[in-house]
């Protein structure tokens, strides 16, 4: 059994793009975790989606073995955690693991908005902060000046700063001297009954549910049987095991370790994170805290463009479930697409990935509607109604008002971007509420904004405005009743509830215009003409024609009476009008995804 003063447990978080994961492939050459020809770039990062956007989706765990400079050997359970704002949960997940947390900041581009909030998470799970000033092998680097920036912001003093090229590895060694110094050994008896933690999860088809596991009391034994705490299900273990970084079998693991229990299960419900495992035969009296559940803050509609996936569509969705505990969905019935899921999301990011893994790792086609947000709707009896599909709006007259939810955002950018920042937040309703100034040409603003307003491209629009420098954070503030409508679409008469919004009533005329106008270019032409509206309630506020495609029947008559001409043009009239009634418009997945790029431009 392992002696626990000689094991650290830490974590490393900053800012989406400060170097995370390249610090973490440096930390496992130095310790030989990784021999140099199997080292790869970002090597923790798995996913094919990982590698290729170059962030980091999943928290991913790895063991090293390093011998400080006292001679002893320590064992060191690293968790690589994402840096953008969708998988903050992922990242306060992992942090429950650990007891010390090396916080990365880029040298050139300072403290930013995703690095305070990931320093609050670990000030909150009472963690030993390691600050890391990275990057300073580039020509615009100012250690010195950054390392104030972080004093003053954080209050953790400048000369407490390591820094280092992740890139060259030059001084990276002075971090895993600070973990042994500085990061607390774990504690918890050997002695008590088993209480693992499960802080990630993924699906292996020969083992079943394989549960990433933080012993914090007792230990567990190859082969013994152990219990699920909240559902009380029972299993023996395929295999226990650690990450090194590949899963290596153990015969134990005890207090203070990190590791995986394969269980066997075929059914993802009955193994959770969050959950504790215990044993059967010594069962701990109570589970540990576990996590608060994610909430969801954007939904969109899933639905398989071929009827027959559905089925398909909702194994993939549990296993991905499995290891992404904010993902939640029920299913969903459209006029224009059939049957679906409802799926909530923590952002549109979060969308995206999910949207890829389902069309990559389980090989789905599929169509998504525009997300909307879940807006409280007040009857006039009182009661209060949540609704995340704007087309579950109840009728107008049928409710007192519509709150929608308001965001506190915080904006990290150099000061020469102020008034395009203030000119882009006000145009998405934003209220200022007050600005800081941390350290020279560096301001901060804080906004509330409704997050309808930032769901579809304010992150995107704020990049590319401060030529990517801001940076941005936000947390729920709460509903605000607000002057909100739904705007419907309807293709040839029939309303798409798969492209209904609900939106401000002053923006609702420019909205509908640009989103007629931004259709009629999508639907493809009929043998018959397809009008295209968008209205309020009984009002219509815009339309446009899809021009119908027209054979020319009057070909074959050249020269001759004019009344045959006629008479064929009218027969094609009396045609097209009998399409039009019975004739149906599939609407394109390029339509809905207009939808999202209906900006403010």
């Amino acid at each position: 059994m392992l002696d626990q003063s000689k094991i650290r447990n830490f974590c490393i978080i900053a800012h989406i793009d400060h170097g995370k994961s390249t610090l973490a492939d440096r930390l496992l050459q130095m310790t030989d975790t990784v021999a140099d020809r199997d080292m790869q770039e970002q090597l923790l990062d798995s996913m094919d989606l990982e590698r290729e956007k170059g962030v980091t989706i999943k928290a991913s765990a790895v063991r090293m073995k390093y011998t400080a400079n006292d001679g002893e050997q320590y064992i060191m359970n690293l968790i690589d955690t994402p840096g953008h704002v969708d998988f903050g949960y992922e990242v306060s997940r992992a942090l429950q693991g650990c007891e010390g947390a090396i916080l990365v900041v880029d040298a050139t581009q300072g403290v930013e908005a995703q690095t305070l909030a990931n320093l609050y998470l670990a000030v909150d799970a009472d963690l030993e902060i390691i600050p890391v000033i990275n990057k300073i092998d580039l020509p615009a680097a100012l250690p010195d000046d950054v390392a104030e920036e972080v004093e003053a912001i954080t209050g953790i003093d400048a000369l407490d700063c390591i820094p280092v090229s992740a890139k060259t590895g030059e001084n990276v060694g002075a971090i895993l001297e600070a973990v042994v110094e500085r990061i607390p050994p774990p504690e918890g008896s050997v002695d008590k009954p088993l209480r693992a933690l499960i802080f990630d999860s993924h699906y292996d088809s020969y083992k079943g549910v394989i549960a990433y596991v933080r012993v914090f009391e007792g230990h567990i034994n190859d082969r013994e049987i152990v219990r699920m705490m909240s559902n009380d299900v029972e299993v023996e273990p395929i295999e226990i095991g650690v990450f090194e970084p590949v899963m290596k079998a153990t015969k134990s693991l005890s207090s203070g370790e990190v590791g995986y229990i394969a269980t066997g299960l075929k059914d993802v419900r009955e193994c959770r994170v969050g959950d504790t495992i215990t044993l059967k035969k010594n069962p701990s009296a109570a589970a540990l805290p576990g996590y608060q559940p994610a909430k969801p803050m954007v939904y969109a509609g899933f639905f398989p463009t071929n009827n027959e996936d559905f089925e398909d569509l909702r194994d993939a969705l549990e296993k991905l479930q499995l290891n992404d505990a904010a993902l939640v969905y029920e299913p969903e019935v459209s006029n224009a697409l059939n049957f679906g899921f409802r799926v909530g999301f923590l952002g549109l990011f979060h969308m995206e990935i999910v949207q890829e893994r389902l069309e990559r790792e389980y090989d789905l086609d599929i169509t998504a509607t525009a997300p909307s947000v879940r807006y409280e709707i007040v009857a006039p009896n009182g009661d209060v109604q949540e609704v995340s599909s704007p087309a579950d709006l109840p009728a107008e007259g049928e409710y007192v008002e519509i709150r929608e939810p308001w965001m506190r955002v915080q904006i990290f950018t150099p000061d020469e971007y102020y008034g395009v920042i203030m000119d882009l937040a006000t145009r998405r309703r934003g209220e200022l509420i007050s600005q800081e100034y941390p350290a020279e040409g560096r301001i901060v603003f804080n906004y509330d904004i409704p997050l309808g307003e930032l769901i579809i491209d304010f992150y995107d629009k704020l990049k590319s405005v401060t030529r990517g420098y801001a940076s941005m954070d936000y947390d729920l503030l709460g509903y605000r009743a607000s002057n909100l409508v739904k705007l419907e679409v309807l293709v040839n008469k029939q309303e798409v509830d798969a492209l209904t919004m609900i939106v401000h009533k002053d923006d609702a005329y420019r909205r509908g215009q640009r989103l007629v106008t931004a259709l009629k270019d999508k639907i493809p032409r009929q043998m018959f003409e397809v009008p295209i509206q968008a209205a309020v309630g009984k009002m219509i506020i815009s339309r446009a024609n899809v021009r119908a495609m027209r054979k020319d029947v009057t070909a074959k008559c050249y020269g001759g009476d004019i009344t045959r001409k006629k008479k064929l043009l009218e027969k094609q009239k009396k045609g097209k009008k009998r399409m039009k009634m019975i004739g149906s418009v599939e609407v394109p997945q390029e339509a809905f995804m207009s939808v999202l790029r209906i900006g403010d431009d």
